[in-house]
């Protein structure tokens, strides 16, 4: 499953990201994971979900973004969740170019049975194979 909060700056999201991240510890059987900009969430989450702090990893596009979340997955066999907050500043590219990435993660929560919330705040119009995952 994909779920995608899009938006505008100044409309919550991250703030109902970290909501619903929490409420999925409270049930998860295994890892739970929140990837940020940075660690401005750190106290926002319950201690069992595992927060990662993007800019630690110097991801510069979809591929190695990618590549990331494989890695991540690689490591924590049990992997349930993966929250993305902030997605447009970590993955650095215009929205209408990623169409490629959003495949992967379909193809990985197939495969892995892992489900992505993913946090877009932009100005850019939401195309086609985003909205199909948008809840609002």
């Amino acid at each position: 499953m994909i779920k995608v909060l899009f938006g505008g700056r100044g409309e919550g999201m991250s703030r109902e990201l970290c909501d619903m991240a929490n409420d999925r510890m409270k049930a998860a059987k295994g890892s739970v994971v929140f990837i940020d900009k940075d660690d401005k969430h750190i106290y926002d989450l319950d201690s069992g979900i595992r927060l990662i702090n993007a800019s630690d990893y110097m991801i510069e596009g979809p591929k190695m973004f990618s590549g990331f979340i494989s890695g991540i997955s690689a490591q924590d066999h049990d992997l349930e969740a993966v929250y993305v907050c902030s997605f447009m500043k970590i993955v650095k590219h215009p929205l209408a170019s990623l169409e490629g990435l959003f495949a992967f993660f379909e193809s990985f929560s197939d495969r892995t049975g892992a489900d992505f919330v993913i946090e877009i705040n932009t100005d850019e119009d939401c195309p086609a194979f985003v909205s199909k995952h948008c809840s609002k």
